[in-house]
């Protein structure tokens, strides 16, 4: 097996970049991409300098970003980032946005940074090496009952079709009210991933995947010992429509709530 960690310290290297200009500078000018969807000047910004940064010191990995799309040769291997995930909370002032680098393997998540700049938490993880908290050993959740679980969810859809897609959303988070201790929505899927495999959640529920949301958290929540599927219970990848996510004995209970929803929800 290919040993990813060894490219750590270059991924760690471009989260440096895109921390210090996060912290230094200001959001900028806001680009409106759809309805109600944003992106700031430094979203652009913190994309371009990491790119290059990559391309010049590994050009044959490709690249991914949420802001300007595919560069490279994405055959193998593939850098993702979303140069600023929770660009409405980071635009409001919130700190709970987050810098993500993660690095796939054909479909999928091998090597994932996640920094929280304004939190001063940093995650990483490499495939078959474990998951860190500013360099500190993490372990996910043991909660096993659903009753006892805190859940986070996903951002409520914008955009196209938003009207049948957030029927989805609120019949899920209508099954959670009734059987989980709390939910929990951060707007930041990287956060989210993060604070699982950290056991700040004990499950995390999204509707949609977008590579440069999940490559990073979903290695970082695995190598933590968490369990990251699609909405069918398969092993989640670039190509899952949906990212569930829990310890192993969670995970089922809260996938079959899920399934139940999207199907009284259909009807």
């Amino acid at each position: 097996m290919t040993d990813y960690a060894r490219l750590l310290p270059l991924a760690q290297e471009a989260v440096d970049l895109a921390r210090d200009l996060m912290r230094t500078l200001q959001p900028g000018a806001l680009t409106f991409k759809g309805d109600r969807d944003m992106a700031s000047e430094l979203d652009y910004a913190i994309e371009r300098a990491v790119r290059e940064h990559l391309a010049a010191k590994a050009p044959h990995i490709g690249f991914l970003g949420e802001e300007y799309g595919s560069s490279g040769d994405a055959s193998t291997l593939t850098w993702a980032l979303d140069p600023v995930d929770g660009t409405v909370n980071f635009i409001h002032g919130s700190p709970l946005c987050a810098i993500s680098l993660g690095l796939i393997h054909r479909t999928h998540s091998v090597l994932g940074v996640i920094d929280l700049p304004f939190l001063g938490t940093r995650y990483h993880a490499a495939t078959g090496h474990g998951a860190y908290a500013n360099n500190r050993r993490i372990h996910a959740s043991g909660v096993t009952d659903l009753k006892d679980a805190v859940v986070a969810i996903g951002d409520y859809a914008v955009g196209t079709e938003a009207s049948r897609k957030n029927t989805e959303r609120l019949a899920v988070t209508e099954q959670l009210a009734q059987h989980v201790q709390r939910i929990r929505m951060h707007g930041s899927a990287a956060i989210d991933l993060a604070w699982l495999a950290h056991g700040r959640i004990d499950a995390f529920i999204m509707l949609n995947n977008k590579p440069w949301d999940t490559v990073a958290g979903v290695v970082i929540a695995r190598e933590a010992g968490a369990l990251v599927v699609d909405i069918d219970g398969t092993r989640h990848s670039v190509d899952a429509v949906a990212t569930v996510a829990g310890n192993d004995l969670l995970l089922p209970p809260i996938l079959t709530l899920v399934q139940r929803a999207l199907a009284r929800a259909a009807t």
